[in-house]
């Protein structure tokens, strides 16, 4: 191997130490996501064991990064980021952080209808912050019913029965933030082609 190989791979583990710790994780917490033992992870961390990609890409998944940010790859120059979106609830959410936890941020399209639906307001546990890019969203929350037009915010608990659509059935963008908890109800549950 040369010398700029080495370089590279003696800063993997540094890097991957940093990233774990940013994350709040343990190593028996990285162990049981990645299938990876503690003692193998700690002595890729310490330098004491080479990267291998049988063990970058499971940390490369867990971490939601790609694996060139793994082993600090130089940049081809290709700024795009590819996206990918996701559908539920007959509405669009387009991922714009990558984090495993912590605070998610997505752009979320509520589609045009030929008329403005009937709210179906639910809960879950976590807290929401939103902001109308365009179109006039309809969020209904609690006893209130709420109208927003572009370059509003809001932000509350979801604890609180709550629906968002459209406020005359025109198409709606909105960027979201919300918790694990509120990623897991409105991103990766299941429930059927409902709105919000």
């Amino acid at each position: 191997m040369d010398r700029e190989t080495d370089d590279v791979l003696d800063a993997v583990g540094p890097r991957l130490r940093a990233l774990r710790r940013e994350r709040g994780l343990t190593l028996a917490d990285l162990a049981a996501t990645t299938g990876v033992s503690e003692s193998t992870l700690s002595r890729l961390e310490s330098g004491q064991r080479r990267a291998t990609l049988e063990l970058l890409l499971p940390l490369s998944r867990t971490y939601g990064v790609p694996l060139d940010d793994l082993v600090g790859a130089p940049r081809t120059g290709d700024p795009r980021i590819h996206l990918k979106p996701i559908k539920k609830f007959g509405m669009v959410f387009i991922p714009l952080s990558r984090r495993p936890g912590g605070v998610h941020a997505f752009k979320m399209i509520i589609p045009a209808t030929p008329e403005p639906l009937e709210p179906t307001p639910k809960t879950h546990d976590g807290f929401e912050w939103l902001y109308v890019l365009n179109g006039r969203l309809r969020l209904v929350l609690g006893d209130r019913d709420l109208i927003l037009p572009p370059g509003e915010a809001a932000e509350f608990d979801t604890s609180l029965p709550h629906w968002l659509g459209s406020a005359d059935g025109g198409a709606v963008e909105l960027l979201i933030l919300f918790g694990v908890q509120g990623v897991r109800s409105h991103v990766h549950a299941d429930r059927g082609d409902s709105q919000h």
